[in-house]
């Protein structure tokens, strides 16, 4: 089974068992996250039809746990003016936060 959360303006496909980084929260880890934002919900091995909402399936939800806080790639940044001796090199890490699926209510 899997699902289609919109999170900070991002759709996420996820399964049960997936661990991903979300944008940065306010959670303990440990704690559980409720999104209830899914956009479509669907089940490969059953064969049948996913369920599309508009824009939001009412009733459903995905519960994930949060395992703490991660960093992601190093972005590098440069700045140049042609002719003027001028270089300037900024690097840049997004702070997220790690979650793990527990389960999938459609």
């Amino acid at each position: 089974m899997y699902a289609i959360i919109e999170d900070s303006g991002t759709q996420i496909k996820l399964q049960k068992g997936d661990v991903i980084d979300v944008d940065l929260r306010e959670a303990a880890d440990g704690s559980t996250i409720t999104f209830d934002r899914v956009l479509a919900v669907g089940d490969v091995a059953a064969g049948s039809a996913a369920k599309i909402g508009l824009p939001y399936l009412s009733g459903a939800t995905v519960t994930a746990k949060v395992l703490g806080e991660s960093d992601g790639p190093k972005v590098l940044v440069g700045k140049y003016k042609r002719r003027k001796g001028y270089r300037k090199t900024i690097g840049h890490k997004q702070h997220y936060t790690r979650i793990e699926v527990l389960s999938i209510n459609a």
